[in-house]
């Protein structure tokens, strides 16, 4: 088969279990996204210019009389009418974006459709093949509805292509998730970075769980939630913060869940979690059918017992715990840093002197980008022709700004560090402190790549500017919708980190700047919405499950996995354990679980492999 053409093949001795690497479409992503892309332009281009030229124009720019604009009745209207047809337009846009997704996506479930199963990765297939394409085909879209002035259509488009269903009344807040396979209820509510996903990989070479998640009405999902593949979410159930199910449960609804994993919490502690006094419960007293009256009373009794054995501290005492500690920067050991890392490494207290740095490279990539216009508009002077091939230009121009900006930006951060060398160390994040001055510097100039390459139609590019930027990695490597810092990290073969998760080989805490390098071996998976702590060593073969978290200098030992918040070690990773047909189904509320047999999801001439 020549879509299925293997780069290598490798033999694990240990278990037999075949173990090839997959070559990925990418022709077909391109032709996809570029026909989206263009075509989706087209009609909005043709009727902006037309309105440009025939409105417009005449009756707003090319008006001699200042006084006109304002008194006539054709110049107001145009004045009024542009932020309309540009909305429009946009509208437009949207909906064909939509309709041409939709066209794809319909001609590829005719051809592999999408069902419940296990999806070995360890070899070809002709489903691994299609569910690959469809997970690159909606991500376009999806930035496009969720990124844009109108997030609340997303909904809409991932109903419209066929990709979920989602009922009426729904709101989904930003979220790298929440895409495909997935059947929503009425007024549900998920919060942001929270994730509904059909989809779990358990290894390079392990498997992808693929099974339909069903979320009934009434669902509340506070912020960051991940409900696994296969896993049923029944009317009026409540993710407190961080709640998380693992592949397969059952939540019965009816009821608040928290934890990780999530479990049923009874209602008292459910009112000390939100902390909700008794005048709080006064308030629905009078209210008919109210049931909380015996709930009223134990608060009251309790909030008497406190009144009465609260004692105020010795005045001392309370001054010196607000003395400020003293903390010899070379003494720090690695236990005293072994902190659950879980915040991202942006900086919080930049100064405006580095976001001077923008000011030039934008200019400069901004005079390419003016001067390839003009030379355009200056030679093609007829404006249906314009019109027809703005969208191309668009997407060029905005390509050789990307370029240009990559290249301004290496320049700089070239000059800069040799003047002061990046290294790794423990520094006072304080003003006037050279390490994080240069620190700071260094990370803005490659923040405003990522961000720029993030935002256009090929965000996977953000591997060039990784390795533009200084870190050590393999085209091999993939990065959905993750955060990364730009310099010491080191990348091996085949690396995947999953949506939303963070890698920082640098992190602020209190009044410390901590650098240190991290490390992924050849096949190391990291789980969507985790965090990789400086100093991480991941071994080679090993997984960081999702929403875990690693720890100052922690080494991962090769072929385990790890999971929790920190991580500990869970199990060995056997390639593909769960491609068993029979998987367990956890029942949340009972807390049960029981087996259910599911089919492996690969082709009939494959399933010997399998």
């Amino acid at each position: 088969m020549a879509d299925t053409k293997l780069q290598s093949i490798e033999n694990d001795s240990e278990n037999g279990m075949i173990r090839e690497e997959i070559k990925y479409q990418y022709f077909w992503y391109l032709f996809m996204l570029f026909t989206i892309f263009l075509a989706s332009l087209v009609i909005p281009a043709i009727l902006f210019m037309t309105y440009m030229r025939f409105f417009f124009l005449p009756h707003f720019l090319e008006t001699t009389s200042f006084i006109t604009l304002f008194t006539e009745f054709k110049p107001i209207i145009a004045l009024i009418s542009m932020p309309l047809v540009l909305i429009g337009c946009y509208l437009i846009r949207l909906f064909f974006v939509g309709l041409i997704t939709r066209a794809f996506w319909k001609s590829s479930e005719k051809k592999s459709p999408s069902k419940d199963g296990i999806i070995p990765r360890n070899f070809p297939s002709r489903i691994l093949k299609y569910y690959h394409i469809r997970s690159f085909l909606i991500k376009y879209g999806k930035n496009s509805f969720m990124k844009g002035i109108f997030p609340w259509l997303s909904n809409w488009f991932f109903t419209f292509i066929g990709a979920s269903k989602f009922g009426k009344g729904c709101t989904f807040e930003e979220s790298v998730s929440n895409d495909k396979f997935i059947e929503v209820g009425k007024n549900c509510y998920i919060g942001v970075n929270s994730a509904i996903s059909s989809h779990a990989t358990e290894g390079i070479f392990g498997n992808v769980s693929y099974f339909k998640v069903k979320v009934g009405d009434n669902v509340t999902g506070a912020v960051m939630n991940i409900v696994g593949p296969g896993s049923e979410v029944y009317d009026n159930s409540f993710l407190l913060p961080i709640a998380s199910t693992p592949k397969h449960s059952a939540l019965k609804g009816n009821n608040y869940y928290w934890g990780l994993p999530l479990r049923k919490i009874f209602r008292k502690k459910t009112m000390e979690y939100l902390e909700i006094t008794s005048g709080d419960l006064e308030k629905n007293e009078n209210i008919e059918g109210y049931k909380d009256k015996k709930l009223l009373k134990q608060l009251k009794e309790k909030e008497r017992r406190l009144e009465k054995t609260d004692e105020i501290p010795n005045s001392t005492e309370m001054l010196d715990d607000l003395q400020e500690e003293k903390i010899d920067i070379n003494k720090l050991s690695e236990e005293e840093l072994a902190l659950d890392f879980t915040t991202s490494s942006a900086i919080s207290r930049v100064n405006l002197k580095f976001l001077v740095v923008y000011v030039p490279i934008f200019w400069l990539s901004g005079m390419l980008v003016t001067i390839m216009f003009y030379t355009f508009t200056f030679y093609v002077r007829n404006w249906l022709v314009i019109a027809f091939f703005l969208p191309t230009m668009v997407i060029l121009m905005w390509f050789v700004f990307i370029l240009a900006c990559f290249f301004f930006s290496k320049l700089f951060l070239t000059l800069i560090n040799l003047i002061h060398k990046p290294k790794e160390g423990i520094f006072k994040s304080e003003v006037g402190d050279t390490n994080w001055e240069f620190w700071c510097l260094r990370t803005e100039l490659r923040k405003i790549v990522l961000w720029l390459i993030r935002n256009w139609p090929l965000p996977w590019m953000d591997i060039l500017a990784f390795k533009f930027g200084g870190i050590r990695m393999s085209l091999s490597s993939t990065l959905y919708d993750s955060w990364c810092d730009g310099e010491f990290i080191k990348f091996g073969r085949k690396n995947l980190v999953g949506q939303g998760a963070v890698v920082m080989s640098s992190m602020v805490v209190g009044k410390y700047l901590i650098i240190k390098e991290v490390i992924c071996d050849d096949f190391a998976v990291i789980g969507g919405q985790s965090t990789i702590a400086p100093g991480t060593i991941i071994g080679k073969d090993s997984v960081v499950g999702a929403i875990s978290t690693t720890t100052y200098n922690q080494i991962i030992e090769p072929g385990w996995i790890y999971f929790g918040i920190p991580v500990i070690k869970l199990k060995e990773n056997k390639y593909a354990e769960s491609q068993r047909e029979i998987l367990m189904k956890k029942d949340v509320d009972e807390e049960k679980k029981y087996e259910i047999e599911y089919e492996i999801n690969v082709d009939e001439d494959k399933k010997d492999l399998a």
